[in-house]
Parts: structure tokens; sequence; C-alpha cells
């Protein structure tokens, strides 16, 4: 059953796309080796296949429930979760110090792959807290490390991030919870968090709720805001659990999809307040929580590569067993009908999921990837890192969103009529995976970011860096007489989209920023498409240079890899023409059209 992911596609990425191998070069991470990794794998798979996959489709048929008093989640959920935790996993990228395995994160990513494709709903309690203690790991006092960190790491407490308010939304400078300080350093908390994930349930001793708040004085807007320690419930002297904190749940939320993971309305200080603990300085707190919600980012897209690589996968076992038809040139009703992959259209869609799919999947490796060589590389590879991840976050997020859905989207044609019917997990995968446009920041915001932020950054050395980076596989792959083509036209699109940007920074002078951002959405899928061509050269070129070190005839692997490299080149990339043309008008039509047309 399980067509959760390919071992051999992730080893692939990890180790010939990354050479994750390299990483235990650096100090930070000499403890481990090649085969310390693929042991861990060998137990994520495992773990993915006998605990997490098979109550994906019940969770999904029985979503939590609130009885007024306590939140009820099907007894699967906490035996998968305690399954991950005592194999260590919700510490594996975590310091030592901290009481992790301090391994690379580009591990940790490969890790979240299989749970979210084993069962998203269940694998976002893990998600959620392994991207709180990231944040307390980098901001938190050491007391405060100590107190809710370890727990964490351990397993025993989870972790959310409380944000949005019903008012508001991702408008966070708008939002009225307040701290009110107190005498023993602490801070009382009242107001309203929707949208808050995993924030209600008995599965751990201790749910730690990271929350925005402005204390009363502080500036107005964004820049009055400051992050907050409020755990469900008080931690005593002795690390011990103490009274319960004034949290409440006022309600959960009935999703479309991603229905396990618990949604909550909280009511923080509806009796003396909920007891808080400021992180780091006053008024700093949506520049801490940035740390974690562009981890979340990350996340959002590596959890819509990973539905969209499984949608993938039962899509092409389907269409290899299901037989409908025959050749077009063979009418002869009496022979055997054929399997459905044999037709050139559902190749076409095939093709299309694993170009989305695998595409997706390898620009969240190198992201995190990335982040490896921020956080333990020597000083110019953090330098470069962190360019690079300031102009691909928004991408990171948005690409695999939409075209991870476009897969699933396509993995329910595969299948026809029965895959519109819950006898079959894509529609679930579909119902999950569109979460993944919203939370986090939606798509029209990642494409404000991008354009709006990240482009004209540092006088545009972010983007620069993207495009120093791009040309040096260009380069590389115009020697490798199989990609030449490719690599041709890749730097033509790279000029297009680099000549573009700069028409569009010389008018907004003129025609101001709400015209230049008009179409920031349309901006982020055109770069985001460049991007992910540049990834699937790199992809094709590790293939190529795999089957080279290995003498031998190219296997399906390497194959695949350059027949979708060619597809998305030849179906995909050409997109970017028409939106460029679009972006340099600077077209006002949607910006220009009043209320009363709709």
């Amino acid at each position: 059953m399980p067509n959760i992911l390919r071992r051999d596609d992730v080893a692939f990425l990890l180790y010939d796309f990354l050479d994750l191998e390299a990483l235990s070069r650096l100090p930070h991470f000499a403890d481990a080796d090649r085969s310390v990794y693929d042991a861990i794998l060998d137990s994520v798979e495992k773990i993915a296949e006998e605990r997490f996959q098979p109550h994906a489709q019940k969770l999904d048929a029985n979503e939590p429930e609130f009885d007024g008093e306590r939140v009820h989640i099907i007894p699967e959920v906490k035996e998968a979760i305690d399954a991950f935790c005592e194999a260590g996993l919700m510490g594996a990228s975590f310091d030592a110090d901290d009481g992790g395995l301090q391994l690379p994160y580009l591990l940790q990513t490969a890790i979240s792959a299989w749970f979210s494709a084993a069962n998203w709903g269940t694998s976002g309690y893990a998600g959620l807290t392994v991207a709180a203690g990231n944040l307390l790991a980098e901001h938190a006092s050491t007391g405060q490390k100590e107190r809710y960190l370890r727990p964490m790491v351990e397993g025993r407490y989870f972790g959310t991030m409380a944000l949005s308010e019903p008012h508001a939304g991702s408008s966070v400078g708008d939002i009225r919870t307040r701290a009110e300080p107190q005498d023993d350093g602490s801070y009382r908390l009242f107001g309203n968090k929707m949208w808050i994930s995993g924030a209600d349930h008995e599965m751990s001793d201790n749910i730690i709720n990271l929350v925005l708040a402005k204390i009363p004085g502080g500036p107005p807007g964004v820049k009055g805001i400051s992050l907050f320690i409020v755990p469900r419930y008080l931690v005593n002297e002795d690390g011990t659990r103490g009274a319960r904190n004034d949290v409440r749940l006022a309600g959960l939320n009935h999703k479309m999809g991603c229905r396990g993971t618990v949604n909550c309305v909280l009511n923080f200080g509806d009796r003396d307040g909920a007891v808080g603990y400021l992180i780091g300085e006053p008024n700093a707190g949506l520049q801490y929580m940035f740390s974690m919600m562009n981890e979340m980012r990350i996340g959002v897209g590596l959890s819509a590569a990973a539905l969209a690589m499984t949608g993938y996968l039962h899509a092409l076992d389907y269409a290899r067993d299901r037989t409908q038809g025959r050749k077009i040139t063979d009418r002869d009703p009496a022979t055997p009908m054929i399997p459905i992959i044999e037709h050139a259209d559902v190749k076409r869609m095939l093709l299309q999921q694993k170009a989305y799919a695998e595409g997706a999947m390898a620009l969240c490796f190198y992201a995190a990837r990335l982040s490896d060589e921020k956080r333990a590389g020597d000083a110019a590879q953090q330098e470069r890192a962190t360019l690079l991840l300031d102009i691909l976050t928004p991408i990171v997020k948005s690409w695999p969103s939409e075209f991870g859905l476009r897969a699933n989207e396509t993995a329910i044609q595969v299948f026809g009529g029965a895959g519109y019917t819950r006898d079959y997990p894509v529609e679930r995968f579909y119902r999950d995976n569109r979460l993944n446009h919203i939370h986090e920041g939606t798509r029209g915001i990642q494409g404000l970011d991008l354009l709006g932020r990240k482009v004209p950054m540092q006088g545009g050395a972010p983007l620069k860096a993207l495009i120093s980076e791009m040309q040096e596989t260009v380069k590389k792959a115009a020697a490798v007489p199989e990609l030449a083509e490719l690599a041709s036209q890749l730097e033509g699109a790279i000029a297009l989209a680099a000549s573009t940007t700069i028409t569009m920074g010389g008018k907004a002078g003129q025609l101001g920023q709400e015209t230049y951002l008009a179409n920031a959405t349309i901006y982020l899928d055109m770069l985001g498409h460049v991007v992910v061509a540049w990834i699937w050269l790199r992809q094709a070129l590790a293939a190529l240079e795999r089957q080279a070190r290995a003498g031998e005839a190219a296997g399906p692997l390497s194959t695949g890899k350059v027949v979708a490299c060619r597809y998305f080149f030849r179906y995909e990339l050409p997109d970017i023409e028409t939106q460029c043309a679009l972006l340099s008008q600077m077209d006002t039509i949607c910006l220009d059209a009043s209320a009363d047309v709709f």
C-alpha cells in the first residue's frame, strides 16, 4: 500500500543533488555520517508506513471534536506521535546542548517530507513543535530554554504559534491582544487568537503557545509587537506541571482538509489574565516570530511538495494497473485493453505531476541545505545562504503550494471518476493541500513580499546572488551535450526575468508603488518558474553525473530526471514570456477596477 515517497528519489536529492555528506565536514555536524543518516531514514520509513499512513483516512473521517470540556482525537494519533518522539525524531536537528541530535536541517526536511506524505494531519503536531522549538533555541533566554525547549525536544511538550486574530487575519500590525507587565517580571495577556493549529489536545504534558501581543504604551503597528511564551499549564520551579493557565479553548474550526490537526479559537485572560513570559526585548516580537514564520513557510512548501509527490505516486500506480481502451492504431475490440499509462495524454498528465512534485521537493530540500549553511557554514557560506534564502523563501512557500496543488488535481484526473470518490486517497490529498495556499501568508502576500521587499533589498543583492547561482549552472550545463540546449533556454529565461524586473523598477518611480505591486503574484509565479527550471537543470546534471560515476547505462531514475527536466523546459517554462510581457506593461486593469464592476 505505502506509496508514500520513493526512497531512491529521496536518496538522490540528499546525496547526489545536494551532497548531504559534505555537511558532515562542517564541525557542527561532524558527529554523523551517511551510515547514521541512512539508519534514521530506515526508521522514518518504517514508522511512517506502520504508524502514520494506516490511520490517515480514519482521521480525515473522524476529525477532532470539542465537547465543551476537552478535545477528543482518535487514539492512533497519539500512538503515532509517541513512536515519532521515542525514535528521537523531534530533536533531530536541535543542538546537543538543547537535548537534540544536532543533525542537518536537510535531513530533518527529508524526515518531515516522509511524515507529511504519510499523514499530514498527524504530522502537523510534530512540525509545529519543531518550528516553535527552533524559535526558542534562537531567541529565548537560557532559563526559558531549560524550562520550555528541552521538554519540547524530548517530545513531552508540544508547541504552537498564535499570531492571527479574528478581525485582523494576516494584518498582524492590527492585533489587539495586550500584555500587562507584572511586578515579578511576567505579563498577563488578554485577547483572542484564531486559526491556531495544535493549540488544544491531551496528547502532551503541556502546550507552549508563542503569542504575539502588544505591551501598553508601545509604538503603534508592527513596531509595537512583542512575543511571549504562554504555556497551557504553568511550570513549577522544579519543572513539574503546575496550575492550568488562563488560556481557554473557545471552539474548533472545521476545515476542508488537514482535518486531523486540531485548529483552535483561543481566549487569553477570561479570568485574571494568561501568564506569559517575554521572549527577548519588548517590541521585537515580529522580528523573532519571522524566524519561525520563515521556517514554517519553507515547511508549508515542503508539505505541498510531499502531498503532490504521494499523489503522483498513487496516480502512477493506478495508471500502470488500470486497463482501458486500446492504442489509436488498434481498434480491434477483440484485442486486450491496455494500461492507461500507454495513452499519450495520460503520460502528459503524469509527466506534469512528476515535474511539479519532484521540482517542488528539490526546491524545498535546496532551501533546507541553505539553512544548514547559514547555521553552520563559514562566513562566506553564511552570507551567500542568507541572501539566497531571503529571495527564495516566498517562492519556496508559494510555488509548491500552487503547482503541487495542480499536481494533486491532475492525479484525480488520472483516476477519472474513481479519483473523485473517497475510495482512493487522491481526493484527500487535494483537500489537504488546498490549505497550503492560505496559511503562513497567502499567495498574494508572498508576491508582495517578494517584489516589494526582497527584490529591492540591499540594492538588489539577494536577486543578484540568485542570478549568479543560476548562471553558474547554465555554464556547467552548457558543456554537457545532452543539456546544452536547455542551458541556452534557461540563460534566456534568466535574462528575460532580469530585464523585466529592471523595467518594472524603472517605471515604479513614475507610476507609483501601487502600480508596481499590482501584479506581484504574477511576478511570483514567473520568477518561481525560472527558479524551478534552474532546479530541474541542476537535477538533470546531478543525474548524469551519478550515471557517469557508476559507469553504467542510464537507469530509470536518471532517465526520468532528464525527461522530466525536458518536459518542464518545453511545456512549462515558456509561460514566463506572456507573464513578462504583461509585467513590463505595468498593467493596471485589476488595480483600477472599481468595487461596483463585480
